[in-house]
């Protein structure tokens, strides 16, 4: 079964349309798989964080599911960190492609200028 993820994934990959969008939600997919680590390196359930941050299971799944039509708040995340006797570290990072953008943006506004 694993094997047969593996082609169908390469074989999607293969796609500009699909890797453009892949790549796009990339990150997004990283963290919630941190998340999810740290929930099970605790030994804790879905229902066990929701009481602990005072929230329904169900909300707690939204929080860990991949569903673009939510976006918890900081002070959500930092509750469900908490509850894992984690705390929650948000960083910029400048990415390379931005880096480059914001460049042909000052060298374009220059020679505008």
């Amino acid at each position: 079964m694993r094997n047969r993820f593996k082609q169908f994934k390469s074989r999607a990959l293969a796609r500009p349309d699909v890797k453009r969008e892949y790549d796009r939600i990339a990150e997004e997919f990283e963290f919630l798989g941190e998340i999810l680590k740290a929930r099970v390196a605790a030994g804790l359930t879905q229902a066990d964080i929701a009481a602990r941050i005072g929230t329904t299971q169900s909300a707690v799944a939204r929080l860990e599911s991949a569903d673009g039509r939510h976006s918890p708040s900081i002070a959500t995340l930092q509750r469900y960190a908490s509850a894992l006797g984690c705390k929650l570290q948000v960083r910029l990072v400048k990415g390379q492609d931005l880096t480059a953008r914001a460049t042909r943006t000052r060298a374009r506004a220059a020679r505008a200028g």
